[in-house]
């Protein structure tokens, strides 16, 4: 027995009585067949709709081999018989109205351009179409987007034609319609588009209140489209609004302005940036010069930690400095020196182990010290570095590489 299908008539939030036919275990999922339905399987780029059977949540809604299938989690607590169902009104008003807005979208380009929308999706933030087309200039989504809203403005009904009884032929179809089917819907708006889909739509144009061309980019030898309608271009102004209000005082500019005061903000970062770059640099020069300097002086044979000295090596712990610095320290003492740099950033938790001398590997001196700390990392001949999981394991390490 067929699922009665409602939801075509169907669309409000209102609790609605079905039976369950069957319950059938489908994967990790488990699949709910009905007398009779109001939610929307996938299908024609439009994605099934959400609500509760009983209160259990919706996961989706599919339609095989002539069968809806209510797709939940788990279908514990159900039994054969009669259930509420509870449509996700929300939802569906928005899919509806995007994909209503799509047809009066793709109907307007072709008429303005010639070019056909190749598919489509109705995505849960932003919906695309691609179009058969290399490019589409500003001017002409411009002209594309002001044309979709004089019709808004002017409301075209929308009509839904089945053929039969209708013939398929009689209309100036934008797309082929589909083969097999015993019934092609055929959707019209009023001086716009015909096209053959099985979605679910609004009754006129006014009803999408406005659509938005967000951008287009070159895809698989199209152009794809993003657009939004309806509430979401209230929730995007919204979104905007906030972002713009938030920059503007923080800018000192008018909101109108902020385009090129963020601008102006971004020239003046590089130039700061690059300024402390080059301040960065010469620190970690006097640094690099100061620690081979200390390293060069006569000493004991113990460093300050109490540790044997190696002569071949030169060690350093650095308590405040993070270990970017401390490898810009290294990279400008490896210069200065032929010995092996040692370079610990206690703050981090990390360590770095280079040299600039020809021939000369780094890795037998902190190896198996870093190995026996248990630290994470790696090198080569001329540079090692790691990471350690605690203060105790990093002092374990700097204790065993100095030996």
């Amino acid at each position: 027995m067929p699922t009665e299908k409602l939801y075509y008539d169907f669309c409000s939030g209102d609790i609605f009585n079905a039976r369950i036919l069957e319950l059938r275990p489908l994967g990790d999922k488990a699949a709910i067949i009905l007398d009779k339905t109001i939610f929307y399987p996938e299908g024609g780029g439009q994605g099934g709709d959400r609500g509760t059977i009983n209160g259990i949540p919706l996961l989706d809604v599919q339609e095989k081999n002539r069968e809806i299938l209510h797709l939940v989690s788990s279908t514990s607590g159900l039994v054969l018989g009669e259930v509420a169902l509870q449509l996700d009104a929300k939802r569906r008003r928005d899919l509806t109205v995007s994909h209503s807005a799509q047809h009066l979208l793709s109907g307007t380009i072709l008429r303005l351009t010639g070019k056909h929308t190749v598919s489509m999706h109705l995505g849960d933030e932003v919906c695309t179409i691609d179009v058969d087309a290399q490019e589409l200039t500003e001017d002409a989504l411009l002209a594309v987007e002001e044309a979709v809203a004089d019709a808004i403005e002017e409301n075209h009904p929308l009509a839904i034609h089945l053929c039969p009884p209708e013939k398929v032929e009689s209309f100036p179809l934008r797309k082929v319609p589909p083969q097999g089917e015993e019934v092609i819907r055929v959707v019209e708006i009023e001086g716009c588009d015909f096209s053959p889909c099985c979605g679910t739509h609004i009754k006129s144009t006014g009803e999408i209140g406005m659509l938005r061309i967000l951008g287009a980019e070159k895809h698989k030898g199209m152009t794809r489209l993003m657009f939004i309608a309806g509430r979401r271009c209230l929730a995007d102004s919204r979104s905007l609004r906030k972002n713009g209000d938030i920059i503007s005082r923080l800018l000192k500019v008018p909101v109108a302005e902020i385009g090129r005061g963020v601008l102006d903000y971004m020239d003046k970062a590089a130039a700061i940036e690059k300024r402390l770059k080059v301040m960065e640099e010469d620190a970690a020069r006097v640094k690099a010069e100061a620690l081979v300097k200390k390293a060069s002086q006569p000493a004991a044979g113990t460093d300050s930690t109490g540790a044997a000295r190696n002569a071949s090596a030169i060690f350093e712990a650095y308590t405040d400095s993070d270990i970017d610095e401390i490898l810009r320290i290294g990279r400008m003492a490896q210069k200065l020196t032929d010995k092996i740099l040692v370079l610990v950033s206690e703050r981090d938790l990390k360590f770095c182990c280079l040299c600039g001398a020809k021939g000369v590997d780094v890795r037998p001196l902190v190896k198996d010290a870093f190995e026996r700390a248990d630290g994470k990392g790696g090198g080569g001949p001329s540079f090692f570095q790691g990471s350690f999981a605690s203060p105790e394991a990093l002092a374990e390490f700097m204790k065993a590489v100095r030996v």
